[in-house]
């Protein structure tokens, strides 16, 4: 029986997918249109044809929109802890579905199938932080500089929230922001990747049951699949969405940044990332291997905290080197279904493509690829999209080392002298988001964490550049655009502040004590 026939029989039924789907949805109800150009969706795990979806027209868009502000009256005016209470049914939900939605993001995305089923339960657990978050959203109380005054914050939700996510992550960053802002008050508006919307389909037809058993409206839990050029650009301009998080690249967070700076919405932009791990002469290797190659090769590198640069003292330079040599070359590379190989394929050919280009132009720049890099053919490898990781010897200011290469590239770079001169070279890109060294000097460690040390969102110590926990903020500074997502209060993103003040006297003093007499 051949992987596409015990899919049809199985989690493909269990999540809703049919062969045709339409592309938008307010909860419960789905736009029927087909007059947008159909995707045709391919497992980059086979090649084989999954399903295919109608892409959602402008008009679509607006009935949603109008679907969308609707709900948010009614959502609002929920007390927050109640809110949470539907998050958690949300949670519960998403458990009951946890195999078959992490074998559809396995196999629709490419990540392996124990990255896939984990990437449902960070759902999970965004779900549970959700839930005791919905009864923390506190202001602080201040002290009035004016006798028998009251001065206090507080947080009122936005509206509409804009969610356009990327493909390797296609149901973990949506969760990420839709949860966080569902207990805000917020509605959402979520426009997935089109090269997954499958994912999205099933997760909206999950979290579509909540809402029917809890008989609450159409528009809290919006999709809309469709054209950036066309519902795409719409969304960026449209006034009704107060707020866009953005996870892609930074040339597609730029111009959104750009549009919705014109009309002065606000942004969570996550975007590019040139992650790289520090390897300190006083590294601990045996803890640092495993962490270097589920960095570099995890998801087939197509995280965005993805370890892209490994920055190694020079007296252990040739070790280093040996040891990851031949630990790549003990990487079972396969179909992401079987959970004994450690490396799927790249989402397309187009990744293909751009992973070739990029080992041709570091060549062209004086590196050397000393393992991997080619494209696998054969049996098992018909989808064109599976390829060896590569190691490539290089120097940080190769103009394609300054680049984010969305595939298992790792470069091997050398230092000299003590840890300033690491820290100096792996901050000399123009992306910050995840960052690492391996040392047990203490010195070195506090050093990389202060503020000469690592300019990026996240900084981490004896532990690699991927796999965040989702109870800090996650994010990154310079090209990676700023923005936090996820845990601490990275909530505030998502509501509108507002300063009180209560005068409970029967003067009227003025601050700064200026004098107005009438």
């Amino acid at each position: 029986m051949s992987v596409n026939t015990v899919l049809d029989l199985g989690f493909l039924k269990q999540l809703g997918i049919d062969q045709k789907n339409y592309g938008s949805s307010t909860g419960q109800e789905w736009n029927e249109s087909t007059t947008e150009k159909e995707l045709n969706i391919h497992s980059p795990a086979d090649g084989n044809f999954i399903a295919s979806v109608y892409q959602a027209s402008e008009q679509d868009y607006e009935k949603v929109m109008q679907k969308a502000q609707s709900a948010f009256e009614t959502w609002k005016m929920i007390p927050a802890p109640k809110r949470g209470e539907i998050v958690r049914q949300i949670g519960v939900k998403l458990r009951e579905y946890k195999d078959p939605l992490g074998r559809l993001v396995t196999y629709e995305m490419g990540k392996s199938l124990q990255e896939g089923w984990g990437e449902v339960q960070e759902m999970i657990d965004i779900c549970d932080f959700a839930v005791g978050l919905s009864r923390q959203l506190y202001g602080f109380t201040m002290h009035s500089e004016r006798p028998r005054h009251r001065m206090y914050d507080q947080y009122h939700p936005l509206g509409c929230v804009l969610i356009i996510s990327a493909f390797n992550f296609p149901v973990a960053v949506w969760s990420w922001n839709a949860m966080i802002a569902a207990v805000c008050g917020d509605v959402c508006l979520w426009k997935p990747s089109s090269k997954t919307p499958l994912t999205a389909i099933a997760v909206q037809k999950i979290v579509a049951m909540v809402l029917k058993e809890n008989n609450l409206p159409e528009g809290i839990f919006n999709l809309v699949i469709g054209k950036g050029s066309t519902v795409g650009e719409k969304m960026l301009n449209d006034k009704r969405l107060p707020l866009v998080s953005l996870t892609g690249s930074t040339s597609v967070g730029r111009h959104a940044y750009e549009v919705v700076a014109k009309r002065f919405g606000k942004t969570i932009m996550e975007l590019g990332g040139n992650n790289a791990i520090i390897l300190s002469e006083n590294a601990d290797l045996k803890m640092a291997v495993p962490a270097i190659v589920f960095g570099a090769v995890g998801t087939a590198g197509q995280r965005c905290t993805t370890t892209r640069r490994l920055i190694i003292h020079e007296s252990i330079y040739n070790k280093v080197k040996d040891i990851l040599v031949k630990a790549y070359s003990g990487l079972k590379i396969g179909t992401p279904l079987e959970q004994s190989n450690h490396v799927g394929p790249l989402v397309d050919k187009d990744s293909v493509n751009q992973m070739q280009k990029a080992l041709e132009l570091a060549v062209k720049e004086g590196g050397k690829v000393i393992f991997g890099g080619e494209v696998l053919n054969g049996e098992g490898y018909e989808s064109g999209c599976y390829v060896k990781p590569a190691i490539v010897e290089a120097e940080n200011h190769f103009e394609i080392v300054q680049e984010e290469t969305f595939a298992p590239i790792l470069y091997l770079i050398k230092y000299k002298g003590d840890v300033k001169n690491a820290i100096e070279i792996q901050n000399n890109v123009v992306q910050g988001l995840s960052s690492a060294i391996f040392t047990l000097n203490l010195r070195e460690a506090e050093e990389y964490l202060s503020h000469v040390g690592s300019d990026c969102g996240i900084a981490n110590v004896n532990i690699g550049t991927s796999g965040a926990e989702i109870g800090g903020a996650f994010g990154g500074e310079k090209e990676t655009g700023g923005g936090r997502e996820s845990g601490s209060d990275s909530w505030k993103a998502y509501m509108r502040r507002q300063t009180n003040t209560i005068n409970w006297g029967s003067d009227l003093p003025l601050a700064q004590g200026i004098k107005f007499d009438i």
